[in-house]
């Protein structure tokens, strides 16, 4: 009885040996999945992380290739003949470069730099950084940025709304307020960017914004430029509702559409080409993002910039970016093919430098 007692006693003791063998062996595969990759884990914690749709890759630039001094930004992102960039980014400059030196192309991709060019152009001296403002792609956000890294604020959340479009309080100069070779030096210098999103797709934008919900705190838009665009394009004059879509394009697709421009002033830049408001062709711009990737190209233009340790770019409301084919087919739906030809004429230039696809409803 004593034996049997024994060897009981022997197979429990073997058995909480392996139990114990066994916890310890899973300890150990879990300890080393959760550490083996501490950056790799706290890019999941950390939405704002650069974490690009293409990986970071080191790419190699041939020696016969000169790389002009001033397309190398002053941040972190450029070392040597080693450009860590995600390719992406590189062949959305590349693109550029091909398009500018298109020749059929040279009326809608070329412009001077005037001072209407330079007064798009924000500027942040104290990290040498200038950002050309291209409205309706969430521009609002960008400035806010550069007001923190300007010192006028110390974090994006103490900033009033009221104060980031008054340019006589928020610290933010305009490029035109330098000299001439200030204007040169800063240029050839700094590192320089804008975002764009798909060019029809920020047309809808720039309509429902300044026409249909139309802030009290801009009535021009509604009671002068609205009355101004109905009066020129409208087939039907009897009717009398506020301005439509349709009328919106015929006259941005007007070859004759400056002299109205001229009357509505600087407030156009809601609507013009992405050309005529940064002049690309003509500014070398260390990078160009994307609205519809702005959650991989925020991090990365706060990275390539050497101030992502300073300052994060606001939190992007889930979708907000997505383009909307359904929402853009609609707004052109009760469109004639012609109106929408010539629209797309005079914006063909941004669809084809920032690589946008021609819709399909001009194909069909």
């Amino acid at each position: 009885w004593l034996s049997s007692d024994n060897m009981h006693h022997q197979w429990l003791l073997l058995a909480a040996c392996f139990w114990v063998i066994f916890m310890f062996m899973v300890a150990s595969k879990f300890i080393t999945l959760t550490f083996k990759d501490p950056d790799g884990y706290g890019a999941k914690q950390e939405p704002l992380i650069l974490t690009a749709v293409t990986k970071l890759e080191e790419v190699h630039v041939p020696e016969e290739k000169h790389w002009p001094e001033e397309f190398q930004p002053t941040g972190k992102a450029f070392s040597g003949n080693l450009i860590r960039q995600p390719l992406v980014h590189m062949e959305r400059l590349e693109l550029l470069r091909n398009v500018c030196r298109d020749t059929a192309l040279r009326d809608l991709s070329h412009t001077a730099v005037s001072k209407f060019v330079l007064d798009r152009i924000f500027v942040c001296d104290k990290h040498k950084i200038l950002f050309c403002q291209t409205p309706k792609v969430g521009n609002t956000q960008w400035k806010k940025v550069l007001i923190v890294l300007n010192g006028a604020f110390s974090s994006i959340e103490e900033i009033p709304e009221n104060i980031v479009h008054d340019h006589e309080k928020n610290g933010l100069p305009r490029l035109s307020s330098f000299s001439d070779s200030e204007i040169k030096k800063r240029l050839n210098l700094y590192f320089k960017f804008f975002i764009v999103r798909d060019p029809f797709e920020r047309l809808i934008s720039a309509f429902k914004d300044k026409f249909v919900h139309n802030p009290r705190f801009e009535p021009w838009y509604r009671h002068e430029i609205a009355p101004g665009i109905i009066r020129k394009y409208r087939k039907n004059r009897t009717e009398t509702k506020g301005l439509q879509f349709e009328d919106f394009v015929r006259y941005l697709g007007d070859p004759n559409h400056r002299w109205l421009d001229v009357q509505f002033g600087d407030h156009i830049i809601h609507w013009v080409t992405y050309v005529e408001l940064c002049a690309p062709c003509e500014i070398t711009y260390s990078v160009i993002g994307h609205h519809e990737t702005l959650e991989d190209d925020a991090p990365y233009i706060l990275k390539a910039a050497g101030i992502d340790h300073l300052v994060s770019y606001p939190t992007i409301p889930p979708g907000i970016t997505v383009y909307n084919r359904t929402k853009v087919e609609r707004y052109f739906s009760g469109i004639s093919k012609r109106d929408i030809r010539r629209l797309y004429a005079r914006f063909e230039g941004d669809f084809k430098l920032f690589g946008y696809r021609e819709p399909d409803f001009l194909l069909n």
